[in-house]
């Protein structure tokens, strides 16, 4: 997906300016609220039209104010899933998931109802109406819908903010997995750094109605560490535990991972903070922690005084966080070999 967007709207005391040629198959558009992102996704789908400036996709003129061009939404190809589902809701869930297949042209009919269905594990859904549905539902049932309209680029616009956690961390594998299935190119917005890290693989930071910043989930993440309430967060999909002495024990490369709040699932998805992980030059002689890992210092980054370690265990990374006199008085040094505490609580369960 290649999208050039040289656009400005003036709404209001709201003015966004926003000139940017953004690629990639998975981008996210990070901000917080009333920065200007949804303004900005609006006027590329067509639910907005700009003052001035022109937008193309894929090479196709979308909107030229100097061409005069103004593709109406249904012919840009563009699907949309909100924050609320947006259900209609005297259908079923099946007429729901075909309403924009059955209006596809024959020649852009790529995706089928049944293996998208599959994908979602929607079968069950498919005679109930919306409002028999839980939010996460809803959710994976606007989704299909969006899909199987065929387009050639899918926004989301904020599709989990109205979810609680729980729902949210079930909501995302769907995500994910149908972008990588049916080769969909999407543009996801949102406010929430972990979602971006999860679902994206190339950032636009949108502040105050401009693009202030082009980056990676990743860097996002390291450049936001200190400011974060939680710090830098490592995601582990973790799968196969044993239970031992009441804890969950899970391989993680050749290291274990003793974990208190695992579950007996086959796959799992754990967040651990860069907080949570302590830094000892040389082996402990007791400790409480039932995690320690012999690890080798790979790099070191800044983050407003703070500084991150990228820890090297047994094939696997971790971040881990410490101030800045902390790394000089334990002289850490990219190469130093360190070991890591962490303790089995300091995992968050989150899928």
């Amino acid at each position: 997906m290649k999208l050039h967007i040289e656009v400005g709207k003036k709404m209001g005391d709201f003015s966004l300016q926003v000139n940017t040629d953004i690629s990639g198959e998975r981008v996210g558009i990070f901000g917080q609220s009333g920065s200007g992102k949804s303004t900005l996704v609006h006027l590329v789908t067509g639910m907005l039209q700009p003052d001035s400036g022109e937008i193309f996709l894929d090479g196709e003129c979308l909107f030229s104010s100097r061409q005069g061009i103004n593709l109406s939404p249904e012919k840009r190809r563009i699907a949309l899933v909100f924050q609320h589902a947006m259900l209609f809701p005297h259908l079923s869930v099946n007429t729901n998931l075909l309403y924009g297949y059955n209006r596809c042209r024959p020649e852009n009919k790529h995706i089928r109802p049944e293996a998208l269905i599959d994908l979602l594990k929607l079968q069950p859904l498919l005679e109930r109406r919306v409002r028999n549905l839980s939010g996460g539902e809803k959710q994976r049932v606007a989704l299909g819908r969006a899909v199987l309209a065929n387009p050639r680029l899918l926004v989301m616009d904020e599709p989990l903010a109205a979810l609680d956690d729980a729902l949210r961390f079930q909501v995302i594998p769907y995500l994910v997995s149908v972008g990588k299935e049916f080769s969909v190119p999407y543009l996801f917005i949102s406010h929430s750094l972990t979602e971006m890290q999860l679902m994206t693989e190339k950032v636009l930071v949108v502040d105050n109605g401009r693009v202030s910043e082009e980056t990676t989930p990743e860097q996002l993440a390291r450049k936001r560490m200190a400011q974060s309430q939680n710090g830098y967060l490592n995601f582990l999909r973790l799968t196969d535990p044993l239970l031992q002495n009441g804890l969950f024990a899970y391989p993680w490369g050749e290291n274990t991972l003793f974990i208190s709040d695992g579950t007996e699932n086959t796959e799992s998805l754990f967040e651990l903070s860069s907080r949570e992980i302590i830094l000892f030059k040389k082996h402990p002689e007791a400790i409480s922690a039932r995690n320690l890992l012999d690890c080798t210092v790979t790099e070191m980054f800044n983050s407003d005084g703070r500084v991150g370690v990228v820890l090297a265990t047994q094939g696997k990374k971790l971040v881990a966080e410490i101030v800045r006199s902390a790394a000089e008085e334990l002289n850490i040094t990219t190469g130093s070999t360190l070991f890591a505490a962490i303790k089995a609580s300091s995992f968050r369960r989150l899928g």
